[in-house]
């Protein structure tokens, strides 16, 4: 980690040694302001976000019960302080193209200060064309790839769970994918289709305007090639996460002696952290005070940290902040996980008629569920579909619970979460238990099969059914992952009551029907348990996804349910996935409650 303090550095500043907490404002300026400026991508209000965030975190360092988890409780105030801004200015409404400063923007400035050439400069460009709330995701994620944040970090500062985060994080992967698509295919010379397909942009990067190029780079033969040779973004990320400070920041120390304070220009910044944050092109930004802010709230000790934006010619104010030692420190509440801000999707139109028609009937089906993370409108929407069971990845349903009735199915995602806390958890949820997530993936729980068979025992322990690991291909291969998990667990006498199958399709023709059912097949001749279907769906993964259109997605649901509905040997299915909000528009079944998508009423009817 670059140049952040130590604990001790923390514990100090807590006391209210006034060196300290410069020190601490200095280190850990660069992080915040690398994961604000990402996250709003160099609009105007990135600055002030900045300043309160720091200010947040010194009102309430006092309060900071363990010091060695200052750096994610940091970053957990600022994903927070992001999404107050987002609330503030909600993504449906389009940034005043007045309030986005050429000069300031981020993506140009970490392109100049990190010196970024070939595709790590795509990278960069690409994440302008991001959706808010993934853009959100990427500002951690970027920190995580190159060295500067642990997933752990993330998954406190983001409000998700482990396993929803791994998902959101690699369907944010999959945009930025697209992204750097995008902007490969707009540098080059354009075919005279997509000259076409760009007639009336204003040049604005946008969700939608993505979708349209990357629809028509993926179709065009011409345009084919920016999807070619493209690097792992994990590859290209390592050694360029914090982004130096621009000139023009200066940073202040407050000590309070007697009851009074008096401000000396800091010498700290230029030992512990690069120079400083943004001046403005022009020097307009006016200078931003802490001081008068902190004198309801200093850190306890009477020692502050206060710091201001100036153009490089402006003169260098000190500040004065009066403050009692003595004075408790106010309380204000600890960030706390808030649902990730996402662009509001379209409802389907609904004809109007002089009399209100009876809102179709979901078939109930003891097999039907749902993949669901949390996003409003999931209890309603588990509802409508006619679910009778569901799960999230995870050990319990407080991130998304369900309606009554609809049963919760509470799986131990990964290796970390095979504690003694979290199995006496899922006890309480039911009486079935899903097994590790994608295991055979790097990106998912990562498990050898020696690993997974080691904590299956555990698993057993609980006395429920147990569902097998549930891969991500390869089911049906002799030798493959469950393969030898099935076989290390029949020579240990480990009991595995169901196999648990994911399965996507890159085939959208009608043939993808057969093929699924066929591999349902292959897997149940194999291990003759009974199955359990808890992803499936029609996205190819080669590349950046590609997905199937609203046809092609409700004649597959058609087809594949009502073989899974004849099979005798299918206990459970559960499409993938329920929301169809944000990144999962293009694949999901429900934009809210009660508004299925065409998929969605496909599904809806299924059973």
């Amino acid at each position: 980690m670059v140049g952040q303090p130590d604990t001790a550095t923390v514990i100090a500043a807590r006391a209210g040694d006034p060196v300290a907490v410069d020190r601490l404002v200095a280190g850990y300026l660069p992080l915040v302001y690398t994961i604000v400026g990402r996250a709003l991508e160099g609009h105007a209000d990135v600055d002030d976000v900045v300043q309160e965030v720091m200010l947040r975190v010194l009102r309430n360092l006092g309060e900071l019960r363990d010091p060695s988890a200052f750096r994610s409780w940091l970053v957990a105030i600022t994903v927070r302080q992001v999404r107050e801004r987002f609330r503030a200015r909600p993504p449906a409404d389009p940034l005043d193209p007045d309030l986005r400063d050429p000069g300031a923007d981020f993506t140009d400035l970490a392109i100049t200060r990190l010196e970024l050439s070939g595709q790590r400069r795509e990278t960069a460009e690409a994440t302008r064309w991001l959706d808010d709330d993934n853009r959100e995701l990427l500002s951690l994620w970027w920190l995580e790839a190159s060295g500067e944040l642990t997933r752990d970090e993330i998954v406190d500062a983001s409000g998700l769970g482990r396993q929803h985060a791994a998902v959101r994080i690699q369907r944010m992967k999959a945009q930025l994918e697209t992204a750097r698509a995008v902007v490969r295919a707009l540098r080059g010379p354009h075919c005279a289709e997509l000259a076409g397909v760009l007639t009336g942009w204003d040049g604005r990067p946008g969700p939608l305007w993505r979708k349209r190029i990357a629809r028509h780079t993926r179709d065009c033969r011409l345009c084919a090639p920016a999807w070619h040779n493209l690097v792992e973004a994990e590859r290209l990320l390592a050694g360029m996460a914090l982004i130096p400070l621009p000139p023009g920041l200066a940073i202040f120390k407050i000590n309070a002696l007697g009851g009074t304070a008096t401000g000396a220009v800091s010498t700290a910044a230029s030992t512990a952290a690069p120079a400083s944050i943004v001046a403005k092109t022009g020097g307009i930004v006016a200078q931003k005070v802490l001081a008068g802010l902190l004198a309801t709230g200093v850190v306890a000790g009477g020692g502050a940290a206060v710091w201001s934006y100036r153009s490089p010619g402006e003169p260098i104010t000190t500040a004065a902040a009066v403050a009692s030692p003595q004075a408790p420190p106010p309380s204000v509440a600890a960030p706390s996980p808030t649902p990730s801000v996402t662009e509001p999707s379209p409802s389907p139109s609904r004809r109007s008629s002089s009399a209100p028609a009876a809102p179709p009937v979901a078939n109930a089906s003891a097999k039907k569920g749902a993949a669901v993370w949390k996003f409003a409108g999931s209890k309603g929407a588990l509802k409508d579909v006619g679910a009778s069971w569901y799960y999230s990845w995870s050990a319990n349903d407080n991130e998304v619970p369900g309606p009554a009735g609809v049963e919760f199915v509470p799986m131990v995602w990964g290796a970390a979460n095979v504690t003694d806390a979290t199995l006496k958890e899922v006890k309480t949820e039911g009486d079935v238990l899903l097994g590790f997530n994608e295991p055979d993936l790097a990106e998912q729980s990562n498990m050898t099969v020696e690993a997974a068979l080691a904590a299956w025992p555990k698993l057993e322990a609980t006395g429920m059914k147990l569902v097998s690991p549930a891969v991500a291909f390869g089911g049906d291969t002799a030798g493959g992952w469950l393969d030898r998990f099935m076989t290390g667990a029949k020579s240990r006498g480990l009991r595995v009551d169901a196999i648990a199958l994911h399965w996507y399709g890159s085939d959208f023709s009608s043939a993808s029907v057969g093929q699924f059912l066929g591999y349902v097949d292959a897997v149940y001749s194999r291990y003759r348990k009974p199955i359990w279907i808890t992803e499936f769906g029609l996205i190819n993964f080669g590349g950046s996804p590609k997905y199937a259109g609203d046809a092609q997605k409700v004649a597959f649901i058609k087809g594949a349910t009502t073989g899974l509905e004849k099979r005798s040997y299918v206990e459970r299915y559960a499409y993938f996935g329920l929301p169809a909000v944000g990144d999962s528009v293009d694949f999901g079944l429900y934009l809210d409650g009660d508004s299925p998508t065409a998929a969605g009423k496909a599904y809806r009817a299924a059973g």
